[in-house]
């Protein structure tokens, strides 16, 4: 099946899945979401797996074990492509991401050492600055208060070294494009925008 971007119906699927996030709710809408959300998402990976790598689509049901909120399905459907890159549908539109969300100790590490380095570290804020440049926001899910220990205060890239993670990150609000082949257009433009991150991420981190 080509893609041809994601019908109404999905939309309003969320929308109904944010109203009452219920297995009822679930199991009577199951089928839209199946063939109006999964579809086609799978046919949108299959069109990208040539150049950005296999997809992996996230289980829909939520991890509520040791969370507060216990509503038992995600609000949005997410793919993850093996070449680096995520790709995110809700009921807000369409969103794409691509870098390390969150370094372990050892990643960290080396991620700290390579911003604080004067030719990594300014390669990194330039690629930075192209992205926003592009519209394109660069984030990090956690970050230090202050920079990391071992580290001076008044580092010229002092906000870089706070973050724990670090990713190119977009999102744009529901449209007519939505539901049209030009989906899959934003997510590749974007993709080729976030490279430079990603291969700096790859170098310099791993």
């Amino acid at each position: 099946m080509a893609f041809r971007g994601w019908p109404v119906e999905a939309l309003e699927f969320y929308d109904g899945l944010q109203a009452d996030n219920t297995k009822t709710y679930w199991q009577a809408n199951k089928s839209t979401y199946e063939d109006k959300v999964r579809g086609p998402m799978v046919a949108l990976l299959t069109e990208l797996e040539p150049r950005w790598g296999a997809g992996k689509i996230f289980r829909p049901y939520r991890d509520v074990r040791f969370s507060a909120d216990k509503t038992p399905y995600k609000t949005a459907i997410g793919a993850l492509l093996a070449e680096g890159g995520y790709v995110q549908l809700s009921a807000d539109g369409l969103a794409t991401g691509c870098g390390v969300w969150h370094m372990e100790s050892d990643d960290l590490k080396r991620y700290r050492g390579a911003v604080a380095d004067d030719v990594s570290g300014a390669d990194l804020v330039a690629v930075a600055d192209a992205l926003r440049g592009q519209g394109i926001g660069v984030i990090s899910r956690e970050s230090l208060k202050t920079v990391p220990r071992g580290y001076d205060r008044d580092h010229p890239r002092a906000d870089l070294l706070r973050n724990k993670g670090l990713a190119a990150w977009k999102q744009w609000p529901v449209g007519s494009w939505l539901g049209t082949a030009k989906a899959r257009a934003r997510v590749e433009e974007f993709l080729t925008a976030a490279e430079p991150l990603r291969d700096w991420l790859r170098k310099h981190v791993g």
